[in-house]
C-alpha cells in the first residue's frame, strides 16, 4: 500500500512538473472558461466607466480641440502702446475693476438668450455675502427683455485662459443617436484599459500549465511590468505623438472650414494610443521569453539589423501622417525599447531547465 501511495505521489509531483497533461477538448473548455471570465470582467467595468465616459472622452479631445483652435484662429502678437502690455489672468481682477465682458458662447439668463460674442460692461464688486464677482455695469438689451444692471456675470476666477473653448473648438455629430454611441465606444475602450491587468492574467493562466512550475513564479513581474508598460506607451501617445500629429494634419486644412467629426477623432486617438501601448510590451515579453531560456541578449543582437526594418515598417504603419518627422516619433521609441529589452535579455536570461 506504501508502495502505491509512493508511485501515486511521485505521479502527481511528476504530473505538475510537466504542467499537466489536458486533451484538446479540455484545452478548449479551459480556453471558454478564460474568456467568458474576460468578458465578465470588462463588461462590469464598462459599466462603472460609463458614469464617467463624458469625462473620459473631454480629457481625450482635448488635444485635438487644442489644435483644432490653433489651425483656426489667426494667431496676433501682443503690440501695444507703451510695449509693456501683457495678457493677465481673471485672478488678477481687483474689486472696482471695469471693463467689458464678452460671452465666450450662447448663454440663457432667466428667459433670455444672449448669443456668443455679445459684450456688455462690467464690474467686479462683492455680492452680499463678500464673494468677489463680476456684474453688469448697465443694462444688456436681450431681443424683447431687458437684462439689469448688477446681474452676476458666469465667471470662474480660477479657469486658465485656454479652459474656455469656442464654438469652432468642438468636434462635430451627424445624429442624435451618435453620443450615445460614443459613450459607449468610449467606455467599452477605457473599460479594456483598465482590465489589462486582469486580462493579461487570464492569458497566464490558459498557457502557465505548459510551462515548469518555477518558470509560473515569473507571473507578478510580468503583468506588473506589462501593466506599467502599457501605462507609459499610451500616455507617450497621447503627450508627444499624437499633438504634432493633429497639428500637421490639421494644418493642412487651413484652407477649408474644419468640421472633425467626434467618432472618427475617438477611432483615430485609440488607435494610436493602443499602438503604443502594445509596442511598449517589448520589455516585459523580452523578459518572460529571457527567464525561459526562448531568448537572448546574443539572438537580438543578431538580428538588429531585422528588428530596425520591422521597426520603420511598423512606425510607417501606426504613424496617423505620413511626413518624415512623425514617423520617426513613432520609430524612436521602438528603437530605444529593443535597445532596453537587450539589456532585459543579456540580465535575466537562464537556460531554460525542469527546475
Amino acid at each position: 500500500m506504501s508502495t502505491f501511495q509512493r508511485a501515486l505521489g511521485t505521479g502527481k509531483a511528476r504530473e505538475e512538473e510537466l504542467g499537466g497533461q489536458m486533451s484538446f477538448l479540455e484545452h478548449l473548455d479551459e480556453l471558454r472558461s478564460r474568456l467568458m471570465r474576460s468578458l465578465g470582467f470588462v463588461f462590469l467595468a464598462a459599466t462603472l466607466c460609463w458614469f464617467v465616459s463624458d469625462r473620459i472622452y473631454a480629457f481625450l479631445a482635448l488635444p485635438v480641440e487644442r489644435a483644432l483652435a490653433e489651425a483656426q484662429r489667426r494667431q496676433v502678437p501682443i503690440d501695444g502702446f507703451t510695449g509693456n502690455e501683457t495678457i493677465l489672468p481673471l485672478t488678477s481682477i481687483k474689486e472696482n475693476d471695469v471693463g467689458r465682458y464678452i460671452f465666450p458662447e450662447e448663454t440663457k439668463v432667466g428667459t433670455s438668450v444672449i448669443p456668443a460674442g455679445v459684450s456688455v460692461s462690467a464690474r467686479a464688486a462683492r455680492d452680499a455675502h463678500g464673494v468677489l464677482g463680476l456684474f453688469t455695469d448697465e443694462p444688456l438689451y436681450a431681443g424683447a427683455t431687458i437684462i439689469p444692471k448688477g446681474l452676476r456675470l458666469p465667471v470662474d476666477f480660477a479657469a486658465l485662459p485656454e479652459a474656455i473653448a469656442g464654438v469652432n473648438d468642438k468636434l462635430i455629430v451627424t445624429s442624435a443617436i451618435e453620443p450615445f454611441s460614443l459613450y459607449v465606444k468610449v467606455s467599452l475602450y477605457a473599460a479594456l484599459c483598465l482590465s489589462v491587468p486582469f486580462l493579461l492574467w487570464q492569458i497566464w493562466a490558459f498557457v502557465s500549465p505548459g510551462l515548469y512550475p518555477h518558470e509560473r513564479a515569473y507571473v507578478t513581474p510580468f503583468i506588473a511590468l506589462s501593466s506599467i508598460s502599457f501605462v507609459l506607451g499610451a500616455a507617450f501617445a497621447y503627450k508627444i505623438i499624437f499633438p504634432p500629429a493633429a497639428r500637421y494634419l490639421l494644418g493642412l486644412g487651413q484652407d477649408f472650414r474644419l468640421l472633425l467629426k467626434a467618432d472618427d477623432y475617438f477611432d483615430f486617438i485609440i488607435i494610436v494610443m493602443l499602438g503604443m501601448g502594445i509596442v511598449f510590451q517589448m520589455p516585459a515579453i523580452t523578459y518572460v521569453l529571457a527567464r525561459i531560456g526562448l531568448v537572448t541578449a546574443r539572438f537580438l543582437v543578431k538580428i538588429w539589423k531585422t528588428a530596425l526594418i520591422i521597426i520603420l515598417i511598423s512606425a510607417a504603419v501606426l504613424s496617423p501622417t505620413n511626413d518624415i518627422p512623425n514617423m520617426l516619433l513613432f520609430a524612436a521609441p521602438m528603437v530605444v525599447l529593443y535597445l532596453v529589452s537587450i539589456f532585459v535579455a543579456w540580465i535575466f536570461n537562464r537556460p531554460r531547465t525542469a527546475v
